[in-house]
């Protein structure tokens, strides 16, 4: 069993219009953007980045805002829910601020829990959490009290979920809990994004990818030197692992799981600030330095953003 991972790092989906993207995010949510830049392998996509003040691994959701992709369609084999942490107490101001946009208020693990959609019908919730002591952004108009503090936890609908129980056990996680068909494994030494839920619904459609879909699941590790021992231990086991990218930002692995929801193993260093001052993050456009060279014609095809 490793004992590497700390918990989430975070979590990457795909959007249609990168301006409803960057406000919703940003106004609604009252998160900060902590990175503006493009996707490595389509540099005419924005890559955004939000979470809190530094981007704490285990805050952070990024976003490529793909202009005209199809939406997605919902179903096995996919993050289907998003879990951001809210303090107790808070629950009643963002059932007011999120009104035009909640599905469900109900109580998971004996937890509050509101449901709500993205802008692109994706599915996150609130949970009003004991002891999560992570201080929210406030810089967007939420106050202290009410400010999100990172994620809580990710749900992932599968067809069969022994194959994921076995992965995740692997991967330092204890089965935690159960409710209905959902079970809950957990990191007990982690970040305070340290939850994982299993939603088992067998016979049901496979997820389809566009807008509003997770594209892949990040899981957090200190350095690289646990990167590698990671990535060695995961190959002993037969899974097939991407070698390490360096992604700017943080250095990342990939490989598919047996359900077929695609993980990441990124390091926490060298983080979000390594080419911004951290009172600037997110302002300017930052481009891998391979695209550099074509900074001027990527300007002039991504809309502008405030």
């Amino acid at each position: 069993m490793l004992h590497q991972i700390k918990g989430l790092h975070h979590v990457t989906s795909m959007a249609g219009d990168a301006r409803a993207n960057n406000a919703f995010f940003t106004q609604t949510l009252g998160l900060r953007r902590i990175k503006k830049t493009v996707n490595f392998d389509a540099p005419d996509v924005y890559h955004l980045y939000y979470g809190d003040e530094v981007g704490t691994p285990g805050s952070v959701l990024t976003y490529f805002p793909f202009p005209g992709v199809p939406k997605g369609r919902s179903g096995t084999g996919e993050v289907g829910v998003t879990g951001y942490a809210i303090p107790k107490g808070s629950m009643g101001y963002w059932k007011d601020r999120l009104a035009p946009h909640m599905m469900a208020e109900d109580e998971r693990f004996g937890d509050a829990t509101l449901t709500f959609k993205g802008p692109d019908g994706e599915l996150f919730s609130l949970v009003e959490a004991d002891g999560d002591t992570r201080p929210g952004w406030t810089g967007n108009g939420v106050g202290a009290d009410e400010a999100i503090r990172g994620f809580h936890s990710a749900s992932m609908r599968l067809q069969d979920d022994g194959a994921m129980g076995e992965l995740l056990t692997f991967m330092g996680y204890e089965k935690a809990e159960k409710d209905g068909n959902t079970t809950r494994y957990a990191i007990a030494d982690g970040n305070e994004a340290s939850r994982i839920d299993v939603e088992t619904l067998p016979g049901a459609p496979a997820a389809q990818q566009g807008s509003g879909s997770v594209h892949h699941i990040a899981f957090a590790v200190e350095d690289r030197a646990a990167q590698v021992e990671v990535r060695q231990a995961l190959m002993d086991t037969g899974y097939q692992v991407t070698p390490i990218i360096d992604r700017d930002y943080f250095y990342a692995i990939y490989f598919r799981t047996p359900g077929g929801v695609l993980f990441e193993i990124a390091t926490n260093e060298p983080g979000f600030a390594r080419d911004e001052n951290v009172a600037n993050l997110g302002e300017a456009l930052k481009l891998p330095s391979q695209h550099e060279p074509l900074r001027a014609g990527i300007e002039a095809i991504l809309p502008p953003i405030n």
